[in-house]
Order: C-alpha cells, then structure tokens, then sequence
C-alpha cells in the first residue's frame, strides 16, 4: 500500500523503532536553554508531544520535574524504559498539547520538541499560557535532518516519495519562523530564536530505523514497510558504503515568555 497520507497518531507503530533511531537533541541545545533560565533545578516542566521523552529525560536529568504529555501510550511506554535506563524520573501522562488537564498557572516550562507542526497551534499557544505562571517560558524545538544535493538525506527523501507519494515533508531546511507570529499573537513576549548544525553519525541499520519511525514510513502497512526498508538497504550499500554515515542535521529553538 502506497500513497498514504500523513498520520501523527502512526509513530507508536514504529515505538521500537523510533525509541532506538531517532536521535535526541543534543547537550549543546540544553547548554543554551540554560542561559534562558530554562532546565534549572526544580522547575516545573511541561513536556508536550513527549513521544519518548527526547526532551523531558533530558531536562529531567538537570534535575527539573518534569511531566510529559501525549496522546501515545506505546511511545510513553517506550520513553518509561529509556527513563530508566538512564535513572531519571519522568511522569508520564496521556493527553494532548491542546487539552493538558493542567491547573491554572501550574507550571514553570512547557517545551515541545519536534511536534509543534502536528498541533492545533492557536489552541496550544493558548493553553501553555493558561498552565504557565507569569513569566514562564515556553520552549518549542527542532533537530532536523538536511537534504542536500547528493547526500544521504537527499537520497532517502526521494526514495521515502517514491514508496509514499503522499508524503510531502521533504526538502525543509530546518527553520521554523512561521511558528513566532503565531506565538506572539498568543500574548507571549520576548522572543528569541537560535539555531546551530551540527553532523549525527548513524551506522547503516541505524539510519534504516531511523526512517522506519518517520512519518513517511509509519502510515504503510507492514509489507510496504519493508519493501521500503529493503530498498534503502540496497541505496545505502550501493550509494553510500560508509560506516557510519555523517547525516547533517539543523537544531532550531524559539523561547518565549508569558506576561508577568
């Protein structure tokens, strides 16, 4: 089966997947943050679209408390083992960016990485500022790989909308602008934006269950699943023999306020 659309529910099909492949924003992000005044110790965090919790296990491990939200309880089950592993404290909650079940100017944070594009934005906007105190910051941010003329990003886009002609989120640069008007208009003020690149080593079968979990891939049933996989098997050894593969990727971070 070919030509599905885009479906942000179909991740927890590739949990396993996504929890082992997909990268998570790397130390230097949080390093930046923390000049914000955000991931300090004992915050109140709020972590939207946690998936696997890439963001809250982090933050958590700065010594934040941190509750992360979603609607997948296969991707949260996932992130709980990871939690773990790395002996830290997540709670994990169902949910959604739009209805959090959270009190009145409850918290101190609330981030959102690599999932604000799935929301109903105005209605999160509106709700992170309903569960910030004053002054709190909301954090949304990105890691994004970059397809560049002949590079393996390039290759496996064009590959993913050959199985998926429906997919359509190829050929980003990994900027986001578009989401601070949006934001301002929601009643939030000093804005700031920043990113950096950066090159993320995978080993072949890495990158394999890195695009397994991307949107592109987890809508197709199991067989065209595979067909996928196979044939970015055979492009990788054919086209790009190294191990690991230098995958280019973009980290994008917008910081806000909530009046005082």
């Amino acid at each position: 089966m070919t030509g599905e659309a885009i479906d942000p529910t179909s991740f927890g099909n590739a949990a396993a997947d996504y929890a082992s492949h997909r990268a998570g924003f790397p130390a230097e992000l949080f390093d930046r943050l923390a000049a914000f005044g955000l991931g300090v110790p004992d915050q109140q965090v709020v972590d939207l679209g946690t998936g696997t919790g890439t963001v809250a296990r982090q933050l958590a491990a700065r010594g934040c408390s941190v509750v992360g939200v979603d609607p997948d309880a296969r991707l949260m089950a996932e992130g709980a083992k990871l939690a773990a592993a790395d002996n830290v404290t997540v709670e994990w909650r169902e949910g959604t960016a739009e209805t959090t079940g959270f009190d009145d100017a409850s918290v101190d944070v609330v981030t959102a990485g690599q999932c604000w594009h799935w929301f109903e934005r105005p209605a999160a906007v509106a709700e992170a500022r309903r569960i910030l105190r004053p002054g709190g910051l909301l954090a949304i941010l990105y890691l994004d790989w970059i397809p560049l003329p002949g590079n393996p990003v390039a290759a496996t886009e064009a590959l993913i909308e050959a199985h998926n002609p429906a997919w359509v989120m190829g050929g980003g640069y990994g900027m986001w602008p578009q989401w601070v008007p949006e934001v301002q208009a929601g009643g939030f003020d000093g804005i700031e934006t920043f990113s950096f690149d950066l090159d993320i080593p995978y080993r072949p079968a890495a990158w394999r269950g890195r695009i397994r979990a991307s949107a592109g891939i987890t809508v197709l049933d199991d067989a065209a699943a595979a067909r996928f996989d196979d044939a970015l098997a055979e492009m990788l050894v054919r086209d790009f023999p190294g191990d690991p593969i230098a995958v280019p990727h973009r980290v994008w971070a917008m910081v806000a306020r909530a009046p005082r």
